[in-house]
């Protein structure tokens, strides 16, 4: 299950479509071929992401999981 203290690396692994899904929301998950290190929440909260829209994203990605 992911959550927003899921690591970027743990997420990208578990999920490699969540690379186009963080692309699409302006995140960075990938920077000259090497993955960015901290939590998903600490990634949106660097592009002034709220606690809410956060948590559609956990939703979504927990959806793209399947």
């Amino acid at each position: 299950m992911i959550n927003k203290t899921t690591t970027i690396e743990d997420l990208i692994e578990e999920i490699p479509g969540a690379i186009t899904y963080l692309m699409d929301q302006k995140i960075r998950c990938i920077r000259c071929g090497e993955p960015i290190w901290g939590t998903l929440e600490e990634a949106a909260k660097e592009k002034d992401y709220s606690d809410e829209q956060i948590d559609v994203f956990v939703k979504e990605l927990n959806q793209l999981k399947g």
